[in-house]
């Protein structure tokens, strides 16, 4: 794994060992971002569930100007810090040793793009979705990503009071891209 582009470009990554996470292979990784460039800029980045920091740091490395990586795993926090460190990308970016569900109230300015990929058919997703209807740091320009299996129905989101945009599918999972529908 590595950094796909930007000022970190070709750098590796390190993985946590064990099958405790599952990180984003470079080709879906390099298919997001390039869906997301125009936005990236000076975003304010959220990556949970982050296990390597992978996408965080890939947010930093394009031009975001903070992400904050939400993770509570011990393996997985060691390694978040090491490849800020590796990247030198530490200085503008946040870790919350937290569960996902807890951290939400941690972030204290509204987020432009947050990123999660929990474990799949865990039902966080749904979960965090609900906490972030009603979150401050969540408004209506939000892009939300959720990296999802495939046979996840978009329709469980839309109830948590979203609104799908778009859908990419891979071989192996797909992206499900929301924004917060107004009130």
């Amino acid at each position: 794994m590595r950094v796909i582009a930007g000022i970190a470009r070709s750098l590796p990554l390190k993985t946590p060992a064990g099958l405790a996470t599952r990180p984003t292979t470079d080709r879906i990784k390099e298919t997001l971002f390039n869906m997301l460039q125009q936005q990236i800029g000076q975003a304010v980045f959220v990556d949970m569930f982050s296990g390597s920091g992978g996408i965080g740091i890939e947010a930093l490395s394009r031009g975001a100007a903070k992400a904050y990586f939400i993770e509570n795993d011990p393996k997985a926090l060691s390694c978040i810090q090491e490849n800020l460190q590796f990247t030198k990308l530490n200085k503008s970016s946040m870790i919350i040793n937290m569960d996902a569900c807890a951290s939400l109230s941690r972030i204290e300015e509204v987020v432009d793009i947050l990123f999660m990929d929990p474990p799949y058919d865990s039902g966080l997703d749904v979960t965090v979705l609900q906490l972030l209807s009603h979150a401050s740091c969540i408004d209506e320009e939000t892009l939300i990503i959720v990296e999802a299996a495939l046979s996840k129905k978009s329709s469980d989101y839309e109830a948590c009071g979203f609104q799908v945009i778009r859908e990419k599918k891979y071989k192996t999972n797909k992206h499900i891209f929301l924004k917060k529908r107004g009130a």
